[in-house]
């Protein structure tokens, strides 16, 4: 890659939808395409890819990795045993900051395959940064120092907000709350937009109602700085509408059911971790 003091160099091994929508939201940016590289080794993957963000692309990961300063895992959890032990040599050469979105590889099993001296970030973005709407919490090990976190902040801001835990176990819960949360408001707006219907609404219109109705609302506690709990108050009329079905909710214990749903996922993000090794 050619030099530059400004714009870190990176190497993307993956070249998937999440990878993709880095890469784009990184050009957007204003990180040059020429300091950009990735891997897959599927040529297909690398098509899609070149036909949306001109940046170099190989279907060899060490000749990829050669040269750049940071490294972002990409791939299947499935493959990432495979792939880290295949770049080690070229981690350990580039002295690359590796940094790890795949879901239930710990940092413990990189170091494993990469070597004790690695920096690894490992972090837990959910799928709105597809459009650059995404979340996404952040750990870093031992070896990462300030410019690492720094670099690894900037990268995954490209595709939304940033948070870091200070505990990895804590990404777990991350996972429970914003990975696996897009669904639970999908869940939310499928079953508004199917009583709408049962209410005598048509399809095409519950849905939309739906829909725009909870982006609204996700859009009025992003840009205030008044808490969910007043912003709710502020729609609920004492003994109105929204009143009586708040308290329906409550009655049926809504609230334990969300504490449930996500102590379940976040148990499965702990025993998926454990069976990745």
């Amino acid at each position: 890659m050619s030099q530059s003091s400004d714009h870190p160099a990176i190497t993307f091994i993956g070249a998937g939808n999440m990878a993709s929508s880095i890469i784009g939201g990184l050009l957007d940016m204003g990180q040059p395409a020429d300091r950009i590289r990735a891997s897959d080794p599927f040529e297909e993957s690398l098509q899609r890819l070149s036909a949306i963000a001109p940046v170099a692309t190989s279907t060899d990961n060490t000749v990829a990795i050669e040269g750049a300063d940071v490294v972002v895992l990409a791939v299947k959890p499935q493959v990432m045993a495979d792939v880290a032990d295949g770049i080690r040599d070229a981690v350990a050469a580039s002295g690359a900051l590796v940094i790890s979105i795949a879901a239930g590889i710990t940092i413990q099993s990189l170091q494993a395959r990469l070597g004790d001296q690695a920096a690894i970030i490992r972090c837990m973005p959910n799928t709105p940064a597809l459009l650059q709407k995404g979340a996404t919490a952040l750990y870093a090990n031992s070896k990462c120092d300030e410019t690492h976190r720094a670099r690894a902040e900037a990268i995954l801001r490209a595709v939304g907000s940033v948070y870091w835990v200070g505990e990895e176990a804590l990404l777990d819960a991350v996972t429970a709350l914003s990975g696996s949360g897009p669904a639970y408001f999908f869940l939310m707006m499928e079953a508004m937009a199917d009583a709408g219907e049962k209410m005598g609404l048509d399809a095409d219109t519950s849905r939309a109602l739906a829909i725009e109705t909870g982006l609204g609302a996700a859009l009025m506690a992003a840009q205030g700085d008044v808490d969910l709990l007043e912003l709710r108050g502020r729609v609920t009329s004492p003994g109105g509408t929204t009143q009586a079905a708040i308290e329906s909710f409550e009655q049926a214990g809504f609230r334990q059911l969300v504490e449930s749903a996500m102590d379940a996922a976040k148990r499965r993000a702990e025993e998926m971790a454990r069976e990745m090794g």
